[in-house]
């Protein structure tokens, strides 16, 4: 039996303009929740692609990563399903793109929602992790480190 520990790896897009933070209302297992733009790493890609694939599907904007928010390590046991899951989420902050109008939003995905940091933090019962919250004080603090910190070797993008 494999007993290595295996976070799951996600991405997150900190969207800001005009002080309000771009979100996303999502159907989960435990019920509706408000999440940054985020998602799971696929395999064979970098985790600044996977961003910007992410922010795509679940918001129908394109989205350039500029800097590194953050590194953040969570736990989550879901309510419903009781599954005990950690998550290593890198987020991203950078530039928001032109908005696609006729794409469809990933499967679970109920809206977009832009949110004042106010009412952002006023809604924290209803956020899908801590770090919904967490990345966006980071960013109001100014949080940011250069794309360079983290390297993506070739090997990534070799899948079989």
């Amino acid at each position: 039996m494999d007993l290595r520990w295996k976070p799951n790896v996600t991405v997150a897009a900190i969207i800001e303009h005009d002080g309000r933070y771009l979100l996303v209302e999502e159907h989960t297992a435990d019920g509706l929740r408000l999440n940054n733009p985020a998602g799971h790493l696929d395999p064979g890609e970098s985790p600044m692609d996977g961003c910007q694939r992410e922010a795509l599907e679940e918001t129908g904007h394109s989205f350039e990563p500029l800097a590194l928010v953050g590194i953040y390590l969570s736990r989550s046991i879901h309510t419903t399903t009781e599954a005990d899951i950690t998550y290593l989420r890198f987020a991203f902050c950078g530039t928001l793109g032109e908005h696609d109008p006729t794409r469809e939003l990933d499967t679970g995905i109920v809206r977009t929602v832009w949110m004042t940091p106010q009412e952002v933090r006023e809604s924290t019962a209803r956020h899908r992790s801590p770090l919904v919250l967490q990345c966006i004080e980071d960013h109001l603090r100014g949080q940011r480190f250069p794309l360079s910190l983290i390297h993506t070797d070739p090997s990534v993008n070799q899948i079989a």
